[in-house]
């Protein structure tokens, strides 16, 4: 369940973004800096969450009226050491809040936290994940919660892209990587398996709301449109006039062949919200305006 605690929207006193030099983390500086927010932005030269003072750095920068958001995370967690250590920085996090008061506390979790056959996926479907990185996502989330008195808000993205994503992965992000280096842009297969993809700008715009209510619980950022691979490589082949290739997949076909969501809870908490459409989204990062 996701609910507000203020009927109102209202700025906060401050925002201390914990992981502000990442992708996302700098997406969401940047929106609320552009709303005239005070920020706090800390990285891994201010607080890094892996050293044994990192608790007593961050105590040192946290008030009792700060809204934290947490977007730190060594990504994706794919074996057993990046999990412990994904662990390990939000021991650090919990140590902090567990002797330290805040006003409101915001995740930046995943959708890998849920079941593969949860479709379409809802809040309330189960938290079962089945990878390392669901696993380390779900971890954190249970493991904040129990360590404030704070509201917190977890935030669940699909698929991230945007121009300044550094991981490349399999998506709009890699295709527009390949095209741009004069193609060809390349698929699994027919690249038939459907996800949602969310642009950068929205995550960051939902942070902002969910913090101006000051809300809590758990919410999906997701568009609510699933779409095959192909035909967003098809669009990002035009836009840089390159070919779409097919070449044979690393493995077997993907057992979560198509996964849809059910964006009804997002739209209740935030109507006037509009998530952007991935052909307009891919336009403004050709743009750079990601």
């Amino acid at each position: 369940m996701f609910v507000h605690h203020h009927s109102i929207p209202s700025p906060p006193t401050r925002v201390v973004v914990i992981g502000a030099g990442g992708f996302v983390g700098g997406a969401i500086v940047k929106q609320l800096t552009g709303e005239g927010i005070p920020i706090l932005s800390l990285t891994r030269k201010e607080v890094d969450l892996l050293e044994t003072d990192a608790s007593k750095k961050l105590k040192s920068f946290l008030r009792p009226t700060d809204s934290v958001v947490l977007v730190s995370a060594l990504a994706p967690a794919k074996t057993v050491t990046m999990l412990m250590q994904n662990l390990q920085m939000a021991e650090a996090v919990c140590h902090v809040l567990c002797s330290t008061e805040i006003h409101h506390l915001l995740y930046i979790s995943s959708d890998a936290v849920y079941a593969d056959d949860a479709n379409p996926v809802r809040e309330n479907s189960p938290v079962a994940p089945t990878t390392l990185h669901g696993m380390m996502h779900a971890a954190r989330e249970l493991m904040l919660k129990s360590s404030t008195q704070a509201p917190v808000a977890c935030l669940r993205p699909t698929l991230i892209y945007g121009a300044q994503d550094p991981h490349s992965g399999y998506g709009p992000n890699r295709f527009r990587r390949e095209a741009a280096k004069g193609g060809p842009v390349h698929i699994f297969g027919d690249g038939e398996e459907q996800r949602d993809h969310v642009m950068v700008n929205d995550v960051a715009k939902l942070v902002s709301l969910a913090l101006s209510y000051r809300s809590e619980g758990a919410l999906n950022a997701v568009t609510g449109v699933s779409t095959a691979f192909r035909i967003i490589a098809e669009m990002v082949a035009r836009q840089f006039g390159v070919e779409v290739k097919s070449q044979p997949r690393p493995g077997p076909r993907p057992h979560l062949l198509h996964r849809f969501f059910d964006i009804t809870n997002t739209l209740k908490a935030f109507p006037t919200f509009h998530f952007t459409p991935i052909k307009q989204g891919l336009d403004l990062v050709k743009q750079g305006m990601t």
